[in-house]
């Protein structure tokens, strides 16, 4: 994309202020993190780390790890949850019943993931929501975003060809064969939600309840699905609690 839809400024406002947010040092385009996720995960986790709050923590035995990991303080996992490493949960998270983390996934403080939702090699900036029911792939979550339950944010083409996105009618091959959402801070997806493979949705957008989104979906929007087609009008900037 050669505007300013490919840049990573557009979808989040604060990365200095994210413990991870060095991640996007040298980065052109916003989902070039993607290409230096797994590396960099491996090189933050040298051993398993558990936080006194998870090793004291009721019904841990419920809980399945495999890999290394790391949990931080405050942090509530309830039983149930599968957590594949190596993976990373930042502070003062909840992690519902059922909930599946995939390998190379960064979840940020303050974050909650819901029941029976899964998460596969994605960042989720911190203050996020992963509603239930969710699928998250591949995906770049931004500061206080939200995925309504049962929404899916699909990572992978049908025909299981590289990414491709649209913007101002240029069709851009984004050298990756799994990639799914880029969500900007403080946007928000209802409900019962898909998102084809290489949707971009700028900060501070909201998607509608059952709306199908593809392509680069513009800041401060709001979009929801009328007759079948995709509606866009301008919104004011909100921020949710």
């Amino acid at each position: 994309m050669k505007n300013e839809g490919s840049n990573f400024n557009y979808y989040f406002e604060s990365l200095e202020d994210y413990k991870h947010g060095c991640l996007f040092n040298d980065m052109t385009h916003v989902w070039e993190v993607m290409k230096k996720l797994q590396e960099y995960v491996e090189d933050t986790i040298n051993i398993n780390f558990f936080s006194e709050d998870f090793k004291e923590m009721k019904n841990r035995q419920n809980v399945v790890i495999t890999g290394k990991c790391m949990i931080e303080e405050s942090t509530v996992i309830y039983p149930n949850v599968v957590i594949e490493g190596p993976s990373i949960i930042g502070e003062n998270c909840t992690i519902m019943p059922g909930a599946f983390i995939r390998p190379y996934t960064i979840i940020g403080d303050n974050c909650t993931i819901g029941h029976c939702a899964q998460v596969k090699h994605s960042i989720i900036m911190d203050n996020a929501k992963v509603q239930s029911f969710t699928f998250v792939g591949d995906s770049i979550i931004g500061d206080s975003a939200r995925v309504g339950s049962g929404s899916i944010l699909a990572n992978r083409r049908f025909d299981q060809r590289n990414i491709t996105v649209k913007n101002a009618d240029e069709l851009f091959d984004l050298g990756l064969d799994f990639f799914g959402c880029v969500l900007g801070d403080h946007s928000r997806i209802g409900a019962n939600c898909t998102t084809l493979p290489g949707t971009f949705i700028g900060k501070y957008t909201w998607i509608g309840p059952m709306t199908k989104v593809k392509g680069f979906i513009a800041k401060e929007k709001m979009l929801e699905m009328k007759d079948r087609e995709m509606v866009v009008y301008d919104k004011a900037r909100v921020r949710l609690k």
